[in-house]
């Protein structure tokens, strides 16, 4: 007998757990690190683990609880089923468990399970689509080949300016100043931060493109402009996919809001609700997720 839901949020920088009774009181939320899967599954549960502890504990319950519980589980670098399945191998003490990516359960709560759209530019991008009951992914490939409008990719590009303007390819400005201060006044050797660097580390100098750009400085708003681009073409894409509209998610993509054009305003809408509501929503069955290519992902009962 099931009396509780857990829904979980597991991006690129933190996992978020929210707990509820059956009729969907919330009794408890907790906040945990990373829980991108392709950062390592281990690594990632332990992450959604803490989570979920924190939320117990702010209930004053703890693990007992889980023969009792439904999970629904939204996380980042979920890719095919066997990813799926393997996360729900982790999840057996559960009386339930459903996975999706972050994407698919983010749509679901800003839409409150309707059609709809949405563009996650936070530490990395994708656009997503729930049309009709099933998905539609777009881009999503990772840092490495996609992440467009990303504050990894932001990031990324204003260190490749400040090291042009290091070696007097480009005239500096006060983005490539403060970027390169961030190395030499810390004594850090760039060669050795850049062998261990993930996408969190490039995303640590997205908020100076974005401070620098308000005040007009001419590659912080070069860098914009080139994201900006590039967020309508998605949200254009998603739109000929048939979604009415797109929703702005994440810590980055709300932030171009100014920036973006007349056409491209007409077409974003506000989220309802945020991932975590997405997610309970999926563990309850009443949005059922799927993979990109089709895949179902049927709830599995333990």
């Amino acid at each position: 007998m099931h009396e509780y839901l857990i829904g979980i949020d597991g991006g690129g920088t933190r996992c978020r757990a929210r707990l509820t009774t059956n009729e969907g009181r919330v009794i408890g939320q907790g906040l945990s690190g990373p829980a991108n899967i392709q950062l390592g599954l281990d690594y990632s549960w332990r992450n959604i683990s803490e989570a979920i502890d924190r939320a117990l504990d702010q209930a004053g319950l703890d693990r007992h609880l889980f023969p009792r519980c439904r999970l629904g589980l939204g996380l980042a670098g979920v890719v095919t089923e066997a990813d799926r399945q393997q996360v729900a191998a982790k999840a057996a003490a559960f009386h339930s468990v459903k996975v999706a990516t972050d994407a698919h359960t983010a749509c679901l709560g800003a839409f409150g399970g309707r059609d709809g759209a949405i563009f996650i530019g936070g530490t990395g991008s994708v656009g997503y689509a729930w049309l009709s009951g099933e998905s539609h992914q777009v881009g999503g490939w990772g840092f490495t080949l996609g992440d467009e409008g990303s504050g990894a990719t932001l990031g990324r590009q204003a260190l490749r300016y400040a090291l042009m303007a290091r070696d007097g390819l480009i005239e500096g400005t006060a983005l490539t100043e403060r970027v390169n201060r961030f190395f030499t006044s810390a004594g850090i050797d760039l060669q050795t931060w850049l062998a261990t660097a993930r996408p969190t580390d490039f995303g640590t100098f997205a908020p100076d493109v974005m401070e620098l750009a308000e005040r007009g400085d001419p590659w912080a708003l070069d860098i914009l402009k080139i994201n900006v681009g590039w967020l309508e073409t998605y949200v254009r894409r998603l739109t000929r996919l048939g979604a009415p509209r797109v929703c702005l998610l994440g810590g980055v993509a709300p932030r171009y809001m100014p920036y973006l054009s007349e056409e491209a305003l007409s077409l974003i809408a506000d989220a309802q609700g945020d991932a975590l509501d997405g997610a309970l929503l999926m563990c309850t069955g009443l949005s059922e997720g799927q993979l990109p290519g089709g895949l179902d992902i049927p709830q599995l009962v333990n």
